[in-house]
């Protein structure tokens, strides 16, 4: 679906080249000037020699362009000839020329362009720098319709008037007025529907992107089916994608306007099946409501939070989480000014073996490449200083087009030509050897590039010289051929194996989120990115959570232009941040040409996608050689204590096996045992006595042995909330929403204590290693210290206030972590918040739901948090950094749960069992269960037995069966 004859697969087919020097079609997108358009062509010939007995005839097709005049003939022998229209002296129907009086007579058909320069390109189809032939010369060319000539004369005329205006804005002006009248003129062909049932919902206007070029045409949409018609019916008439194999949609800024929309079919792939460049926002926002409507219905969302717990947890490598970042950032391979980024992560190019054992021989990641060298940057800061405003660092990006196609050109050589005007770079500057790039990234004065994916996929094209290109000599006298890997690679595929393993290894699984930061993340822009020699200060809003791919990312905020504003402390030049500059608010044409050309040329920062320092990926304990920077050692350790298990050695087989069945959960039986909604479950280590406690303000004993009700005990006159059992299955705890806490012997059948610890409701109650803690109404969550009664009847009546944790409001649920280190809250107006225990301060607050939060629970490995409210999402938190990592939305709130880190088995208010999945996004089941809400549930240790509470006052036994 390339727009050019050569289709790379770079750029369109997942990281792999398809470039062959005997493609038929020679012909491609990639001859025209960046921002130039291809209108018609005309079958004709060249008419050389008229008139003398050398007279010859080379058929081909005449191409015409909005500025310039491409003539590709039929044999690949010849070089294709391209005229530029502001070189023309003369443009006319053949005769009318008095400089061709030498020819006997007109040729019929004939179209005579007197002109100073001509380029010949690809001669025998080979690819190589453009040839020049300059001074006055007179081509001649005979179309096949002669009575188009005049037409074709006219459409030339007026395209060269435009490209010999002195003001560029002018002639970009004059020639997009050109190209509206002609797509105006016409309209999407319904003969090209697939079916003739199909129903048109929406057409307009818009280009097709490739790398480098855009397509006029119209787009349309039916109800199963998204069309492109190119204005110029190449390289096909009609492009179709069928909505039913859709599984991606993006909103993407292009040119820093948000115009663009780009449509994958696929899950992983980073190459999209279509990028589109709208020219009104609301078309682009018509078209991809109408698309994401319908995905709604047929695949699952995923968001840049969903796609960090998926990496957190092992489900997705390095490489994969990167190519996702990347493409929620708007970086895509269709757009080289912001092309997928990836980090250089080895550092040591010299040694015969590459050892990753060794931190030493990875880069640092908390710092950009223009801070890595230390005297480099001492020079940039100590400029930085004398310059004026606008103030940046860098002189270059860390990705740009150039720099795309300096890796690329190999297998891209056509691009590069395109962008350099038909040159290729400077031998001693090409892409001559992994070692001297990164000395040059290290040294260079203006180098502080980092790479592409290629460098960690499995396609060796770009290494190796295998279309034999003539590259150029270098001052040594070698050719310029192969690039020169590394001592430690023994081939291409050597080289690559490596650097994938290199990027997936243990050191840069630990540090990578440090490089996030810089990339997507918090430390792009501000005070951080300062400090990090990275971003800049103040350009461009700040953004709140990352959007969803389904849903977009949204438009970005309208700013002034760029030079209406304070350009702000900036380390890259401003134009390169989103929010930078408004290109609608300005009115000089060519400050927006110039503007728009150096977006191109100096590349794009990627969208802003988290604002808060990254989480950190859960890996192996290991020895590291150095301790993360992006947080302070406070909150980087207090997640998992010393003692605590990693994730890893929880679970065991039969959990695992247990929770990847959770599906399979059957009703095993009910029973009606209270009188009002059933509030807490409690069960006793051999399973055979359920404790369960109700708004009708009892506390039963069931027997599951028997099925039958043993005990049934009242404390007060109001509801009960909650109840738990103390080690050795001795003393029942209850909560009351009469303020007070009840502790009831089971052994002597009474209650034994009560604890008035509250000004109102208890809402919760959580016990570990004698510590009791309660979460109420009044505002506060309270630790206490206490003896269960049957260890010591002298501290019977002993609760020691060790602490009390302040809240702005009601407090609704509380959980405990495993190692009781963290204690995590969720109130009535919605928040989150985790304590860290120790010092009984906060660690993060977190304003989640818009209601009051249902339940919380930390994962067994401590390193997450997932709330639910009555606002029916359900989220997870990232315990080390605060940061909300995952949001998914049900249609009813989900009022308790109970989950292993990446499944969750949810109580929903309707009364249905919900399983989900949070790696992917989505719920997968839903279990019939309660005839209302599902207000408690529990899980054994082995995770094959769950009991579940409800409004309709039973209790439910469900077992799994597998």
């Amino acid at each position: 679906m390339s727009g050019d004859g050569l289709q790379i697969g770079v750029f369109s087919a997942g990281f792999s080249c398809q470039v062959t020097s005997t493609t038929a079609l020679r012909f491609s997108l990639l001859l025209l000037n960046l921002e130039e358009y291809y209108f018609e062509q005309h079958t004709a010939n060249h008419i050389q020699h008229e008139g003398n007995r050398n007279e010859r005839k080379i058929r081909g097709s005449l191409k015409i362009c909005s500025k310039s005049v491409i003539f590709e003939p039929d044999a690949i022998s010849q070089p294709i000839i391209k005229i530029p229209l502001r070189d023309c002296i003369k443009i006319g129907k053949h005769g009318e020329n008095r400089a061709s009086r030498h020819f006997a007579k007109a040729v019929p058909g004939g179209i005579s362009l007197i002109f100073s320069q001509v380029y010949f390109i690809k001669e025998h189809n080979i690819v190589a720098p453009y040839k020049t032939e300059r001074g006055t010369m007179e081509y001649v060319f005979e179309l096949d319709v002669s009575g188009k000539a005049d037409d074709v004369v006219e459409t030339l005329l007026q395209l060269h008037r435009a490209s010999c205006l002195d003001k560029l804005g002018d002639q970009t002006a004059m020639i997009t007025a050109i190209l509206q009248s002609r797509l105006a003129r016409t309209s999407f062909d319904k003969n090209r529907f697939q079916s003739v049932s199909e129903t048109l919902h929406m057409e307009c206007k818009a280009e097709m992107v490739t790398p480098l070029v855009t397509n006029p045409g119209h787009v349309c949409v039916t109800d199963t089916t998204l069309y492109f018609q190119p204005l110029n019916r190449y390289p096909t008439p009609v492009v179709q994608i069928t909505l039913q194999d859709v599984r991606r949609i993006y909103k993407r800024r292009h040119g820093l306007m948000p115009l663009g929309l780009e449509v994958f079919c696929t899950e992983d792939d980073l190459c999209s099946d279509i990028y589109l460049k709208f020219y009104e926002p609301q078309d682009r926002d018509d078209l991809y409501f109408y698309i994401a409507t319908y995905l709604e219905h047929h695949v699952a969302e995923h968001s840049a939070e969903s796609y960090t717990l998926q990496w957190q947890r092992g489900h997705l490598s390095n490489y994969q989480y990167l190519l996702h970042l990347n493409s929620l950032a708007d970086r895509s391979c269709n757009d080289l000014s912001q092309y997928p980024v990836f980090p250089w992560v080895v550092s040591d190019y010299s040694s015969p073996e590459l050892d990753l054992s060794n931190p030493g021989t990875f880069r640092d990641l908390s710092k950009p490449v223009g801070a890595l060298n230390k005297e480099r940057l001492e020079r940039l800061l100590a400029r930085y200083q004398e310059m004026p405003e606008p103030k940046f660092m860098y002189g270059s990006h860390y990705s740009s087009p150039g720099y795309v196609l300096f890796y690329l050109v190999r297998i891209a050589p056509e691009y590069m030509l395109c962008l350099q005007n038909g040159r290729f770079d400077n031998a001693d500057r090409m892409f001559n050897s992994i070692a001297e790039t990164w000395k040059n990234c290290l040294d260079g004065a203006t180098d502080f590039k980092e790479l592409i994916p290629e460098f960690y996929g499995d396609d060796i094209s770009f290494l190796v010289n295998s279309l034999k290109l003539d590259l150029g000599k270098r001052q040594g006298g070698q050719m310029v051929d192969d690039v020169e890997l590394p001592p430690w690679a023994q081939s291409p595929e050597d080289f690559l194996r490596k650097s994938r393993e290199a990027l997936e290894s243990s050191y840069v699984s630990e540090h990578l989120h440090e490089w996030i930061d810089l990339v997507f993340g918090y430390k792009q822009k501000g005070a951080d990115a300062v400090g990090a020699h990275n971003g800049n200060r103040d350009v461009g809003p700040t953004p709140g959570t990352p959007g969803r791919a389904v849903q977009g990312a949204g438009l970005p905020r309208s700013r002034g232009a760029l030079t209406q504003k304070d350009p702000g402390t900036t380390v890259f030049h401003p134009l390169t941040y989103e929010g930078g500059v408004d290109l609608n608010s300005m009115e000089d044409p060519d400050e927006k040409v110039a503007v728009l050309t150096q977006i191109l040329e100096f590349g794009q920062t990627p969208k802003q996608l988290f604002a808060t320092p990254h989480p950190r990926r859960i890996t192996p304990r290991f020895k590291s050689g150095s301790q993360p920077s992006s947080c302070n050692a406070s909150t980087a350790d207090s997640p998992v204590s010393p003692g605590e298990e990693s994730f890893e050695d929880l679970t065991e087989e039969s959990r695992t096996l247990a929770w990847s069945n959770i599906t399979k959960l059957q009703l095993y039986e009910q029973h009606r045992i209270h009188k009002e909604a059933v509030t807490g479950i409690a069960v006793s280590c051999n399973g055979s006595s359920i404790f369960t406690t109700s708004q009708d303000s009892t506390l039963k004993m069931f027997s599951k042995e028997s099925k039958m009700l043993q005990r049934s005990i009242s404390f007060s006159n109001m509801a009960l909330s909650s109840c738990l059992l103390l080690p050795g299955d001795a003393t029942v705890i209850s909560s009351s929403w009469d303020n007070n806490i009840y502790f009831y012997s089971v052994a002597f059948g009474r209650r034994q204590d009560t604890l008035m610890g509250h000004d109102d409701a208890v809402s919760k109650i959580c016990w570990l290693d004698s510590r009791l803690y309660s979460a109420s109404w009044d505002s506060t969550v309270k630790v206490w210290s206490g003896v269960p009664p049957e260890m010591s009847a002298a501290r019977r009546h002993q609760f020691d206030l060790l602490a009390e944790l302040e809240h702005d409001v009601g407090v609704d649920t509380i959980s405990l972590n495993a190692a009781g280190t963290l204690l995590v809250s969720g109130t009535r107006e919605g928040t989150v918040t985790i304590w860290d225990l120790a010092t009984a301060t906060i660690l993060h607050q977190i304003p989640c739901h818009s209601g009051t939060v249902c339940d919380t629970a930390f994962s067994p490995d401590s390193r997450h948090v997932l709330s639910t409210g009555e606002d029916g999402c359900l989220n997870v938190i990232d315990v080390q950094t605060g940061m909300l990592i995952s949001s998914m939305t049900s249609d009813e709130p989900q009022r308790c749960f109970i989950w292993d880190g990446n499944s969750v088995l949810s109580g929903s208010q309707s009364g249905e069992l919900l399983v989900w999945d949070l790696l992917g996004g989505r719920s997968t089941e839903r279990i019939r269960g309660h005839a209302g809400a599902v207000t408690c549930m529990w899980m054994n240790e082995q995770c094959s037995s769950v009991i579940t509470g409800g409004e309709d006052r039973q209790i439910t036994f469900w077992n799994l069966q597998y």
